[in-house]
Order: structure tokens, then C-alpha cells, then sequence
């Protein structure tokens, strides 16, 4: 689908029909077809909420949409809330009442906030749900994010690959296993947790109907596999645990199945202190997601298999460009209006591709593309 620029829906000095903020005297609601009042971009602020900055990905994500807005002219309200849900139901309160005019949210759980989207509403505010679905509400406007189904198949599909199950043109490897395999899967008030956890055992469950992939620790709900919050120490902790209990007998683990980068990273050196990656104890087949720096730099060095890259500089654009269509008076162009169903309605959504990156495609993927520096990949650190 051809998109249109950020700058061309923006424009500075263009003047924009604003859903006006409630309350105050501050103006009608546009949505509810009251009247409208109007505004340069340089006096419209736009309240960006991100879930952490523990995690680089949402750091750069934060970033991105905060420049891209501010290039078009607009001010850029950016808070992190540290993982702490009601830090960020109290950040998001505040940009309401500030005036905030248009919400772009990254949910820590994506139940937790209905009564601030319930305020938002009253106040004429519309909400973009960004990448994280915010659940069990009617207030969410639009959704920005990447095919989360499909990033699950491709997580499945390059641990195949990895293990020689699959060939990189899809038809079948030479290998037969069978191969112990570990599944891990994201927090689960995160609604793209259960995307990514079906598309990856769909595309396994095959193999695993077959024989050819073992699940040792019996371990195959997504309840059992979950990571809350997704984050290093705990996946750490149960990748240890594991080890305890399904392989004290001498087996080795095959091939993990993780979903993120960072759970991939607590993998990794559960693993290591194992003694894989060493002597005849080879490194097991692990995936994992948003193509981390430090990451990108264990897969260079041949420890971890795969991740999922998302462009997020991509995303940051798409969610700029649907502020910039609401504050105008449109509706966002969307390409999903069927998938994302948040428990009361299904929120129209605009979903971006996502690529699989290897050892063999890191440079074309990562580096030639500009999303880092050869010398941020062998380093494993973003300068």
C-alpha cells in the first residue's frame, strides 16, 4: 500500500481541525459533532506513553515518534513508566488533564487502563493503541503495529530452519531429529504474546505431531511458557529450572523457542552456566525478537540463531502519520479491520511486515538499512 509521508499529512503552519480537549471551557468534541476548533501544529501537544526504559527497543521507539512529531511541528508530551502500571495510569491521567490531544500509548498491561481511556473519551481525546493492543475498551481509535501472527510463523519457521528440519526456501532439510526443544512465550497482559505463541506453535506443531521436536519438560502451554514482563532474569531463572528438572539425565537441549531478545539473552546465559557453547555441548537453536543490539551481536558470534526485526523507525512514522489523520478530522488508513478484536471491539488497525535476520543477512538487514552501525554490531552496544 502506498503511504503518505509524515510531512505530507503535517505541514507546519497548516492550520488543523483538533478534537478540542472537554472541560474548562476548553471547546466542543469534534467526534461528537459539536463543533471544532483549530489550531497550528506548534500548539497541539501530542501525550506519548511508553512502557520502559529497561528495554532499548522502547527507548528507540519513544524517540522515534517523539521526533517524528516534533518534525512535524507538534509538541511532544513523552513519558516512561519504568513497568509500573500505576505509574503509567497516573502519566496518562496527567496528559489528559494538561490537554493533551491526541494519546499514543504503548500499554505495560493491556487491561489496566479503561478508566483513563473512559477520561480520554469525555475529554474528545483519541487514543492510538501502539504496538501493544490495549484491551477491554471501546476507546481505543486505532492500532499501529507489525503482523504479530506472522512474527510468531517466522519464529517458528527460522528455529526449523536452524535445527535443518526446514530448508531457508521452505521445503523440507535433511535433518529428522529428533530434537529436545524448549518453548518460552511473553508476558500475557500482553496481547501480542498470544499472537506470537500462535504463530510459532502452528508452525511447529507439525513436527512436533511427527516426532521430530521433543518438548522434554512437557512444558507446552502458554501459561507454563509465559514471561512475565518479559523479562531477562525471570526467563534466566525458568531456562535454570529446566535444566534441573527435564535434562539431569544427560540429554541436551536442541533448540529454545523465545520470543524476545532480551528473554533470549537470560536463555543464553542459564544455558552458558550450563556449560553449552563449549567443549562438545553445542549452543542450542534459540529465536527472539526486536533485534536488539546486544542481540545482533551474539547472533555475528554465532550464539544466538535468530530475531525478528521490526523496523520500529517504520512504526514510529505509521503512528505520526494517524495522529496527524485524527487531528485533521480523518480517519487513519487502515489495512486490518478484522484481527484485532480487544474484547469489545474490533480496533481498525495499520500492520507493518517484519523480517527474519540471521548471521547471513545481519549487514543487508541491519547495516545497509542504517538501523545500526557496523561498528554498534561488533561492539553489541548502540553508540
Amino acid at each position: 500500500m502506498k503511504r503518505r509521508s509524515a510531512l505530507a499529512v503535517f505541514g507546519a503552519g497548516i492550520a488543523f481541525t483538533l478534537a478540542a480537549c472537554g472541560g474548562g471551557g476548553a471547546g466542543t468534541d469534534t467526534a461528537s459533532g459539536d463543533g471544532s476548533s483549530s489550531a497550528k501544529p506548534s500548539d497541539v501537544t501530542v501525550g506519548v506513553s511508553m512502557p520502559t526504559q529497561t528495554s532499548e527497543r522502547w527507548i528507540a521507539d519513544g524517540n522515534n515518534v517523539e521526533a517524528g512529531l516534533k518534525k512535524a511541528g507538534y509538541k511532544v508530551d513523552k513519558q516512561f513508566a519504568n513497568d509500573d502500571i500505576p505509574t503509567q495510569a497516573q502519566q496518562i491521567d496527567q496528559m489528559i488533564t494538561k490537554g493533551d490531544k491526541v494519546l499514543i500509548i504503548a500499554a505495560i498491561d493491556g487491561t489496566a487502563l479503561t478508566s483513563q481511556l473512559t477520561a480520554a473519551k469525555a475529554a474528545g481525546i483519541k487514543v492510538i493503541s501502539y504496538d501493544r493492543l490495549i484491551r477491554g475498551s471501546a476507546d481505543v481509535d486505532f492500532y499501529v503495529s507489525f503482523d504479530n501472527y506472522k512474527v510468531g510463523v517466522q519464529q517458528g519457521t527460522s528455529l526449523l530452519t536452524g535445527l535443518g528440519l526446514l530448508n531457508a526456501d521452505g521445503t523440507p532439510g535433511t535433518a529428522t531429529g529428533p530434537f529436545n526443544v524448549e518453548l518460552f512465550a511473553g508476558s500475557l497482559d500482553d496481547n501480542n504474546a498470544q499472537f506470537f505463541w500462535d504463530g510459532a506453535i502452528d508452525t511447529l506443531q507439525p513436527f512436533i505431531d511427527k516426532g521430530q521436536i521433543v518438548v522434554k519438560s512437557k512444558q507446552s502451554k502458554i501459561d507454563q511458557a509465559a514471561i512475565l514482563r518479559w523479562q531477562q532474569e525471570v526467563a534466566q531463572q525458568r531456562m535454570e529450572n529446566l535444566l534441573t528438572s527435564a535434562y539431569n539425565d544427560g540429554s541436551k537441549v536442541d533448540g529454545v523457542l523465545s520470543p524476545y531478545d532480551g528473554i533470549s539473552r537470560g536463555i543464553i546465559t542459564a544455558l552458558q552456566n550450563a556449560g553449552y557453547g563449549s567443549g562438545d555441548k553445542k549452543m542450542p537453536v534459540i529465536t527472539g525478537q526486536d533485534a536488539e543490539i546486544a542481540s545482533v551481536k551474539l547472533i555475528n558470534d554465532g550464539v544466538q540463531y535468530s530475531t525478528i526485526f521490526k523496523d520500529t523507525r517504520k512504526l514510529a512514522d505509521e503512528a505520526v502519520t494517524a495522529a496527524g489523520d485524527i487531528l485533521a478530522g480523518k480517519e487513519p488508513t487502515a489495512n486490518d479491520t478484522k484481527t484485532y478484536d480487544n474484547g469489545v471491539k474490533v480496533v481498525p488497525a495499520f500492520l507493518l511486515e517484519s523480517q527474519v535476520v540471521t548471521k547471513d543477512n545481519v549487514k543487508t538487514a541491519l547495516v545497509d538499512t542504517k538501523y545500526y552501525t557496523q561498528a554498534e554490531v561488533d561492539a553489541g552496544k548502540a553508540s
